[in-house]
């Protein structure tokens, strides 16, 4: 079969016949809310079917006749323009709360996102962790000013190879997070929401579901969250959680900052019960330009303390990112093109 092209075998000729003809295929109308930069809008259209029509920009064409809209937080007339609108596909992982509550008004509405940035955000986790555990931050500012005393005390860096790591969240961002802590040698545990869904992993796992996190914590030298922000995973995270942790483990977020609760988190990390952690996810963000340089990440001074390595949300970023992005969106959208069903579907009820 033949994009375009139906084939019909005649029988009972003496020679077989084949005859073919053109089956007019259906043009899909994509309208992205937000265009990127020309450069990357070049990438998207060069990797599209010539079957989707593509419109871009804040003003809504005219007549709106558009299938899926791509927007991480339309506003309702974008959703209301267009009666053939049926598939939003919001640019990046994760449901913001705006979008959530929007939506409660189009059940009719599929919703996808795009994981481009799974493979950087495990990169990310698996730095912090590394950064975490060997203390190169404080070892790195003291040699700036030529000081070499923290090489002769002992050290409070942590051997990884022959411990257990325990991930939370064996999605796409998880997986990935377990296969590099097993390239360090590690045992991994890993929980998600649905174990019957199977994990195309190619090393060995145990995995549990979110209510054996109890017994799994007191095995992790390092507890690694890239979990979504839903209602079921708000707080997850408390005193009792980190406390279960064994005196010494580390942890590493590039979840959600309110998966684990603030003061709890600063202190287990002041009193020493965890050696060390890596936080790309925090409790505060910027609420505009004017505020960049002026925003604490949290309420509890974390940034004194030496066995914290802080990143300000960036775990997605690099020089790569709207690349990435836009062919993965080509991807998705030319799997609708060809009439196949489409990839990371967000299920409103448990919000990712």
């Amino acid at each position: 079969m033949v994009q375009g092209i139906e084939t019909i075998f005649l029988r009972g000729l003496a020679q077989p016949t084949f005859l073919s003809y053109h089956v007019p295929m259906n043009i899909i109308h994509v309208h992205l809310l937000n265009p990127p930069a020309p450069q990357a809008l070049e990438i998207l259209r060069n990797q599209l079917s010539s079957l989707i029509q593509l419109s871009t920009g804040p003003d809504l064409p005219d007549p709106a006749s558009y299938e899926i809209l791509v927007a991480g937080r339309p506003g309702r007339e974008a959703l209301l323009a267009s009666r053939n609108l049926h598939t939003l596909v919001i640019p990046f992982a994760g449901l913001p709360a705006v979008t959530h509550d929007l939506l409660r008004d189009f059940p009719h509405i599929a919703v996808h996102n795009l994981h481009h940035n799974a493979a950087l955000t495990a990169e990310m986790a698996i730095a912090l962790l590394l950064a975490a555990t060997k203390f190169i931050l404080p070892f790195d500012r003291a040699l700036r000013q030529n000081d070499w005393r923290l090489r002769y005390t002992t050290s409070p860096a942590l051997s990884l190879h022959g411990k257990t790591a325990l991930v939370l969240g064996f999605g796409q961002v998880g997986q990935r997070i377990g296969r590099a802590c097993h390239a360090l040698g590690m045992r991994i545990l890993a929980t998600r929401r649905d174990i019957s869904r199977s994990s195309e992993v190619d090393y060995p796992v145990e995995i549990y579901p979110p209510e054996a996190l109890a017994d799994l914590l007191p095995q992790a030298a390092a507890l690694l969250i890239s979990l979504p922000d839903t209602p079921q995973t708000e707080g997850l995270i408390g005193e009792t959680e980190l406390r279960q942790l064994p005196q010494g483990a580390v942890l590493v977020n590039v979840g959600r900052g309110s998966i684990i609760n603030q003061a709890a988190l600063y202190q287990v990390l002041h009193d020493g019960h965890l050696r060390a952690a890596g936080l790309d996810v925090w409790y505060h963000y910027p609420q505009s330009e004017s505020e960049w340089s002026s925003t604490p990440p949290a309420d509890l001074p974390f940034h004194e303390l030496d066995n914290v390595v802080l990143s300000p949300h960036r775990a997605g970023q690099s020089s790569e990112t709207e690349r990435l992005r836009m062919i993965a969106l080509a991807e998705l959208l030319n799997h609708a093109a060809q009439g196949q069903p489409l990839p990371n579907k967000v299920n409103l009820d448990r919000g990712y």
